[in-house]
């Protein structure tokens, strides 16, 4: 077998390992506020959201075409990268989500394949070979919109959720029905985020395709991948995202069901306008914002803004910190097959020691109470609040 493709080989398995690892990296998210409010069992929540991860990528492509044909431009002779730096672009991408998952840090597993994506592109092609207007207009821009937005929206609807009931400010529990509402919007959340974070592994996919010649300039993914990127995703956030749920015991304990109701509504319905409008989005930015709106919307709130400075410097780390791993790896993979070589086995020993340094703390459902539950220790209730409304 010729070297090119044992390369296209690497990449797609490495790209489906990327989607496992974004399955238990973020799509916990979607399940943060139910299970802190009690409006679902952890085990059960992280089994629909499986499922609805696997259901939401087959609903759109337009985030996969912003991947394959968008960001890394394309030249005379085709797409101005090959399957070998997009493979290097892949180690930056999983070496970064893998060490932040161990950690429980904050990060965006989208924001770190566009670094790995990038710096391998930069070091292995030049600056030529990325389309910043793209990067600008369908992944900067949005993540710094996005969640803002879904924390503006959240910030409303919960003023409306409390301003509506509020007949029931002195009754415990009054409110709770709402927790109903919640596994309404929290599927919501899981099926958008299939529609936004699955279609990345597609586009890297589609993308590889692409520059070898066996599919056409500006197409879609194929059913195939399609398929296979959907399964990933949905067995990653079924198996592995109790360590991002950890957080979720001490960060959200505030969140009351009328706030993570307005929440998950806020963050579904900003990833689904996105996914439409092929807007690379971080799951884990807009659900923070959403929390964090959420929060604010409740009175006698008032901002952490420590912790919230702690969440947006993850957010700023993980694109350069992906690509400087990325570039490394391009670099490695331009001494030729042996290079290639090298990175895979770098990678899988990282990946490796990385996962049993995890083991030394075993985290599963029985533990686990997301790295988006600490968005809602940004958000403090006030002594005085917490007295007049201890029973919302």
């Amino acid at each position: 077998m010729e070297i090119t493709s044992l390369v296209v080989i690497l990449v797609i398995a490495f790209a489906l390992f990327f989607d496992f690892t974004n399955g238990f990296h973020d799509t916990a998210n979607a399940m943060a506020t139910p299970i802190a409010t009690g409006a679902m069992k952890p085990k059960v929540a992280v089994t629909v959201a499986a499922i609805l991860n696997l259901v939401g990528a087959f609903l759109s492509t337009e985030v996969a075409r912003t991947i394959s044909g968008g960001i890394i431009r394309e030249g005379d002779a085709g797409v101005l990268i090959t399957p070998a730096l997009i493979f290097a672009g892949l180690l930056g991408a999983i070496v970064w989500n893998m060490l932040t998952w161990v950690l429980g840090l904050p990060s965006s597993s989208s924001h770190a394949l566009f670094g790995g994506l990038i710096g391998a592109a930069l070091v292995g092609v030049g600056i030529h070979a990325v389309d910043f207007g793209v990067m600008l207009s369908k992944v900067i821009l949005p993540a710094l919109i996005a969640p803002l937005t879904a924390g503006i929206i959240a910030f409303v609807a919960t003023r409306l959720a409390y301003a509506m009931t509020r007949r029931y400010d002195k009754k415990a529990d009054g409110r709770s029905g709402f927790r109903f509402g919640q596994i309404f919007t929290s599927s919501l959340v899981a099926l958008s985020h299939g529609t936004n974070d699955a279609q990345k592994t597609m586009g890297i996919i589609t993308l590889t395709l692409i520059a070898v010649g066996s599919q056409g300039a500006g197409t879609g993914p194929q059913f195939w991948v399609i398929l296979v990127c959907a399964v990933a995703i949905a067995l990653g956030t079924y198996i592995g995202g109790w360590r991002i749920i950890k957080t979720l015991g001490t960060g959200l304990t505030e969140v009351k069901p009328a706030q993570g109701f307005a929440a998950e509504a806020s963050t579904a319905a900003t990833i689904l306008a996105s996914s439409h409008l092929g807007f690379a989005l971080s799951t884990t930015q807009v659900a923070s914002g959403s929390v964090i709106g959420s929060g604010l919307g409740r009175r006698g709130s008032k901002v952490r803004w420590g912790t919230a400075g702690r969440i947006a410097i993850g957010w700023l780390l993980t694109l350069p910190s992906a690509a400087i791993v990325g570039a490394a790896a391009a670099l490695l993979a331009g001494i030729g097959p042996a290079g290639l070589l090298i990175d895979t086995v770098l990678g899988v020993v990282i990946v490796l020691g990385i996962y049993l340094w995890s083991r030394r703390e075993k985290i599963d459902h029985t533990n686990a109470v997301a790295d988006i539950a600490a968005s809602g220790t940004a958000v403090k209730i006030s002594k005085s609040g917490r007295k007049k409304k201890a029973k919302k």
